[in-house]
């Protein structure tokens, strides 16, 4: 059982704060050292080869989109724009020997896409592991595992997905990734958004201390930027090793682009210095469209909608290309009608998805927090980090407008109509934040618990990017132990919150409940960290409210 991939049925981060000293237009021209740095070391480049995995995304009941990169010479590494055109070959069986082969094809790798290669292949069976691979001169990829969606008809038992967020380069090891790949029970696996960051080498680290450094060591602004930061994050092993398992299902947030990324800009960009925004902006998508296993469900954007069978469906959001600016903290902007956080053509289709959704679960992929939240009475030494966190100003006020705070019309609508409706089970799952939270979402925080809850949030926190203990730089869960009972105390809706730890989430859904289960690492700054499970929470069929479990799937 997997996920399936329907065509659309219609058409914030700890970050640091823009710097005031306006920076040089870097990194124009393509140098051969930063590129380079972007292969694995020792990497073989006499023939074609495959340094950086092979990948699947947004599998279908007959098919699933199949992603690679080939270096056809030493000299075409990641956003060069060298090297030839190459013939890449495509082998999809049924078993890992590939002695029951299904399908197979090829394509033409280029400089223009940056041999990145994408084979949508169709005419497998639904609910179904196959096994891929490519080839080209010679050369064949690690073979990987797949899985097609069951039919839209069929009733599924259970679905079991990995779930991920913010993952930094800089700030550590992506072991997350390996003990998802560890597994042998995921249907796929969802990144929410920050799959990689744009910040120059140094500027944005594990409590200021680079683990291991970007290339290219510049923040990317153009086109062969962006590519090269892809190819380094394709070098990682843990990563490689997760695609390799099981097909992903992603979005973007900001870090895609740059930090508090909109519609017409973002705190990261400095317009003229760094080019325009709208040049940055196509850079950056062209690259995340390139490097990912990723379907765009209309030009330019990753809002679309998938189904898995009659259990579930899963509406995912693209919450930075029609966002409009982030308001002023505590300013009465966040409520103005006039201001979007999805847009007025995403907003009605998601209404419309929920409304017309016929399966038992109506999940929702949310790069940014919609359940309301306050700060509370924090003591000075918590509310300045956490501030700083949340990029609110260090005066008390408690509003985090790059999240659905900043944008309560449009989730005034859209949780009115979920209750006027009567549309149940359905569970926003948030990244972005960079701590874990298991939350009501309710029609009036205000008055809740005396206000109906209109849903459930279940939020992941990051692989590697720094979190309150870390901005503190006090020792794990220090933070957490004090601010959390002042959190949930100003926040009735919120079930938990960790503000320090990383790590990952797995999500079990059956017909009964919806259930996450929180991992956290050991050392995000060692390559070999062990993880261990936190605590789990789910939500069951009817109630659109959260309760602790004891016990992970």
């Amino acid at each position: 059982m997997t996920s399936r991939y329907r065509a659309p049925e219609s058409v914030n981060s700890p970050s640091p704060r823009r710097r005031t000293v306006v920076k040089a237009a870097a990194a124009t021209a393509v140098l051969a050292g930063p590129l380079i740095a972007a292969l694995p070391a020792g990497a073989a480049t006499e023939t074609p080869s495959f340094l950086h995995g092979v990948a699947s995304g947004d599998p279908l009941p007959d098919g699933v989109l199949l992603w690679t990169r080939v270096t056809p010479t030493a000299e075409a590494v990641p956003g060069s724009g060298l090297g030839p055109d190459t013939e890449v070959s495509w082998t999809v069986a049924t078993d890992k020997a590939f002695t029951n082969v299904v399908s197979r094809g090829s394509l033409t790798a280029t400089a223009a896409s940056d041999h990145t290669v994408k084979a949508d292949i169709r005419g497998l069976a639904p609910a179904t592991d196959y096994w891929f691979r490519f080839s080209a001169g010679g050369t064949d990829s690690p073979a990987a595992r797949t899985r097609t969606a069951p039919a839209a008809d069929a009733t599924v038992s259970g679905l079991r997905f990995g779930v991920v967020t913010c993952a930094n380069w800089e700030a550590g090891y992506f072991s997350s990734y390996r003990h998802l790949a560890a597994r042998n029970d995921l249907d796929a696996w969802l990144h929410l958004g920050d799959y990689i960051y744009e910040y120059k080498s140094g500027e944005y680290a594990a409590r200021g201390t680079v683990v291991r450094p970007h290339a290219p060591l510049n923040e990317i602004i153009t086109l062969a930027d962006y590519r090269t930061r892809h190819g380094k994050y394709k070098t990682d092993p843990d990563l490689q090793a997760l695609h390799l398992k099981a097909p992903v299902v992603a979005i973007w947030d900001d870090h895609e682009f740059a930090d508090n990324a909109w519609s017409g800009g973002a705190v990261n960009h400095t317009e003229g210095a760094e080019g325009t925004w709208t040049a940055r902006q196509a850079a950056a998508k062209q690259a995340y469209f390139e490097w990912m296993p990723v379907r765009p469900a209309i030009a330019g954007t990753t809002y679309r909608r998938l189904r898995f069978g009659k259990l579930a469906d899963l509406s995912l959001l693209d919450l930075r290309s029609f966002r409009s600016q982030q308001a002023s903290s505590g300013s009465g902007s966040v409520d103005d009608p006039d201001r979007t956080i999805t847009g007025r053509a995403q907003l009605d289709w998601l209404k419309a998805g929920l409304k017309a959704s016929d399966t038992k679960w109506r999940l929702v992929g949310n790069s940014v927090m919609i359940a309301p939240f306050v700060i509370g009475s924090l003591t000075a030494d918590l509310l300045k980090p956490l501030a700083k966190l949340l990029d609110l100003p260090q005066d008390g006020i408690g509003v985090n407008t790059d999240q659905w705070d900043g944008y309560t019309d449009d989730r005034r609508e859209l949780l009115a109509h979920l209750r006027s409706n009567a549309i149940g089970n359905t569970v926003f799952l948030t990244g972005d934040i960079h701590m874990s939270w298991a939350n009501d979402v309710p029609v009036d925080a205000g008055t809740y618990p005396l206000s109906p809850s209109a849903a459930t949030e279940f939020v992941i926190t990051s692989v590697t990017s720094d979190n309150l203990d870390d901005i503190v730089k006090v020792p794990e869960g220090t933070v957490s132990a004090l601010a959390a009972p002042v959190i949930q105390l100003a926040n009735r809706h919120v079930h938990w919150v960790d503000t320090d730890r990383h790590g990952y989430g797995v999500l079990d859904i059956t017909a009964d409940r919806a259930q996450m289960d929180y991992y956290v690492l050991s050392d995000r700054t060692s390559a070999t960290a062990t993880s261990s499970w936190e605590r789990s929470y789910r939500t069951r069929s009817g109630t659109q409210k959260v309760e602790r479990t004891y016990d992970p799937v």
